[in-house]
């Protein structure tokens, strides 16, 4: 079985998924859209020869083809509610960028429609599928460090990249910093801590990036720097330190689960795991290798890669998307939480959003 993908949107993300699918044997992409020729043209150079996708200005006309049996939605942040209405007027698989949506009242409608959909939705928070995560996340099911009680995650990074007409450098477009680059962290969080969240602090300002820029006489207005905790209903808790004009350094992540019994950490793209328990002074460290299925390194350490081949995987056997609509919804969740308590200036209870 070949899967048949069209992709809405072909700018950077969206390239991104091409190159990766292009590295698919079971895998096509027939058709492409983006109201961007220039961006179109980005697209079929993705395909690399393998492919040439018919071209569409319309997504809506890519979406009327009985011949696509996935769709990878790619556009900017605010534009995936209105995409995503006319997807689930068809039967198609889909794959959604992250974030989900930039609003929760998106968000939630977002998740009303995906219950009637026939199709399996599946949205792209990738960061899951890095061999050195996929490694972190295996060990601490077997409980190498007991009783998960804190979990921590350094970002420390490059400014936000430029994007077709600029639409990442505010916050009405993106949903903001800590909604649309830490979506992938707080469903790190997620999946690690095995609770519910309840209550997010967060301090954070916008200090050195993008202030001398200027787009229609605005000045951008999305942070570059935060503290984030996260309390979950289990008593543990988890923090995010996200710097975002950190270029330098060995890592640009750095994930740290600490239990009962002892603490396990990963660094990225070092790849290196290091495991300790109680004993102080004692740890063993790991070299954590690339997943030899990877065939394109891509923009997220083979991420895109291996998500795509469990997307299809999924497609061919029918079953259950492995990341839901209810992890992107929470992921939103909690960093439009986030971004509510800094400007609060105090805790915010996310039932308030949920």
């Amino acid at each position: 079985m070949t899967v048949n993908y069209g992709v809405i949107g072909t700018g950077m993300m969206g390239c991104e998924h091409i190159r990766n699918i292009v590295q698919i044997e079971t895998a096509s992409v027939v058709a492409i859209a983006d109201p961007s020729e220039r961006s179109l043209g980005w697209g079929q150079k993705a395909c690399q020869g393998r492919f040439t996708p018919d071209e569409y200005t319309d997504y809506r006309d890519l979406l009327a083809r009985d011949d696509i049996d996935a769709v990878v939605v790619a556009s900017p942040n605010f534009t995936h509610i209105d995409v995503m209405r006319d997807v689930f007027g068809t039967s198609k698989h889909v794959l959604l960028e992250k974030p989900m949506c930039t609003t929760m009242a998106d968000s939630i409608e977002l998740r009303t429609m995906a219950e009637k959909h026939t199709g399996m939705v599946w949205i792209g928070l990738e960061y899951r599928y890095m061999s050195p995560i996929m490694s972190f996340l295996n060990e601490l099911e077997d409980n190498v460090v007991g009783d998960i009680k804190m979990f921590f995650i350094r970002e420390h990074r490059f400014p936000f990249l430029k994007k077709v007409d600029n639409w990442n450098r505010f916050n009405r477009n993106s949903g903001g910093t800590l909604v649309e680059k830490c979506c992938h962290f707080f469903d790190m969080m997620n999946l690690v801590v095995k609770s519910k969240p309840v209550r997010i602090f967060a301090s954070g300002a916008q200090d050195v990036n993008h202030l001398d820029e200027r787009y229609d006489g605005e000045v951008p207005d999305i942070l570059d720097n935060a503290f984030v905790i996260v309390d979950y209903e289990n008593g543990a808790r988890a923090c995010l330190d996200l710097c975002m004009f950190a270029e330098g350094g060995r890592n640009e992540q750095e994930l740290v689960a600490t239990g009962s019994g002892g603490k396990l950490e990963v660094t990225i793209p070092e790849g290196v795991m290091t495991k300790a328990g109680r004993d102080y002074g004692k740890f063993t460290t790991q070299k954590i290798a690339m997943d030899p299925r990877v065939n394109e390194v891509g923009l997220h350490h083979g991420a895109s890669y291996l998500e795509h081949l469990d997307f299809i995987h999924c497609i061919e056997e029918n079953l259950d998307p492995r990341v839901t609509v209810e992890d992107g919804l929470l992921s939103v969740a909690m960093g439009i939480a986030a971004q509510e308590s800094i400007a609060r200036g105090a805790p915010v209870q996310l039932e308030e959003l949920l």
